[in-house]
């Protein structure tokens, strides 16, 4: 690969994890769940509601990518699994909402009812819709899941990090034997000249 697309691929490790949590954190602060009541009442369940365990995730996945700038290639992969698996919870949780609404919406209509236990809410419960905003919480679940498991694979195509605390070997002078500028320096404080022979 080369200079130009391992760059390419490291802003893309960097950028898509904070497009995919933003995407994920929007979902989850609009309504998710509407509820008609048999006794003419309307309940709507928002996202704090209906996913709750959203938010964790995604601030989890915005703080892996400050890591993720500063981490070798054995972390970067690790950082990958780790976002694949914030991201796989994303979706099972956006699913969850999706695929059983009045339970997502439970708490809110016990709130607003007093009626608890599952069998007794779903009683209450006259219509039920579901707004898009599941859906988009859970392609962002998947998307994150999906770059995760790309920047595992893409670990090793980063540029290499430098460090100004990385131990730099300098080319020798000719006629020197301590081509390392360390030695060099020690020598000098010894005060013996390290390009004499």
């Amino acid at each position: 690969m080369t200079a130009n697309g391992s760059r390419r691929v490291r802003v893309l490790a960097l950028i898509l994890p904070l497009a995919a949590a933003a995407l994920a954190l929007l979902a989850w602060s609009q309504a998710w769940v509407i509820v008609d009541l048999n006794d003419g009442r309307q309940i709507v369940a928002t996202g704090d509601v209906a996913a709750p365990s959203i938010p964790p995730f995604a601030f989890a996945a915005l703080a892996m990518v400050g890591a993720l700038s500063l981490v070798g290639v054995f972390f970067r992969v690790l950082l990958g699994v780790v976002q694949a698996l914030l991201g796989v919870g994303i979706a099972v949780t956006s699913a969850f909402a999706l695929g059983d609404p009045v339970r997502a919406a439970a708490s809110r209509i016990t709130e607003a009812t007093g009626v608890d236990g599952i069998a007794a809410v779903v009683a209450l419960v006259d219509q039920v819709s579901v707004t898009l905003w599941p859906s988009l919480g859970l392609i962002a679940g998947i998307a994150a899941a999906a770059i995760g498991v790309g920047i595992a694979v893409t670990a090793t195509r980063w540029p290499r990090r430098t460090s100004r605390f990385d131990k730099t070997h300098d080319t020798p002078v000719e006629g020197s034997s301590t081509p390392d500028r360390l030695q060099a320096w020690d020598a000098l404080s010894d005060g013996t000249d390290p390009t004499a022979r």
